[in-house]
């Protein structure tokens, strides 16, 4: 099974070798027709506490590292 990666921005850094992610995906609604913004946050491992509050990161979908942590970063997110 493959491996999902979403790009996202970090909006927390405040934990070790942990930074939140969000991620922003646009859904047309089922009736309406109108796009709208959703949006998700995910904990994501930095093995290094690498990334600030604002970069932009992809992250892969991982083993369970924790809790709540399922994903890692994997590099700089395009801009």
């Amino acid at each position: 099974m493959p491996q999902r990666v979403l790009q996202g921005v970090v909006v927390s850094d405040k934990m070790d070798k942990t930074v939140v992610v969000l991620v922003e995906r646009k859904v047309q609604h089922p009736l309406y027709g109108k796009i709208l913004k959703r949006s998700k946050k995910y904990k994501a491992h930095d093995e290094e506490n690498r990334h600030r509050v604002g970069d932009e990161v992809r992250i892969r979908e991982c083993p369970p590292i924790s809790k709540d942590k399922h994903w890692r970063v994997v590099g700089e997110g395009v801009a």
